[in-house]
């Protein structure tokens, strides 16, 4: 009998989200839960083989083998750079914390 984990795959952009928990063969890798999460289904627009992605917040490799309970993260580019978004922030008086005001 083969042994089966429990992982989610989440997957985040800023208009979509995409949270799928699976049950995998044990020693399945963060490729085979993206692959069989269906993720990228759901929110089409992502650049598939260019994100990074992690486990519980750290960067790993696509051939990373996963545990029980993991959670698969993957990582959208980010559209500016958190330091120059706080700058542009401050050169119009703001901060991040009333940004959207």
């Amino acid at each position: 009998m083969t042994n089966k984990i429990t992982v989610e795959v989440i997957f985040a952009q800023r208009d979509a989200q995409a949270l799928v928990t699976l049950s995998l063969i044990e020693g399945a890798t963060v490729a085979d839960a993206i692959a069989q999460s269906g993720v990228f289904d759901l929110v089409p627009d992502a650049e598939q083989h260019d994100c990074p992605v992690g486990v519980w917040g750290s960067i790993v490799a696509r051939e990373y083998h996963l545990k029980n309970g993991d959670r698969v993260e993957i990582y959208r580019r980010l559209e500016i750079e958190p330091r120059e978004a706080r700058r542009q922030l401050a050169l119009a008086g703001r901060t991040m914390s009333n940004a959207s005001e």
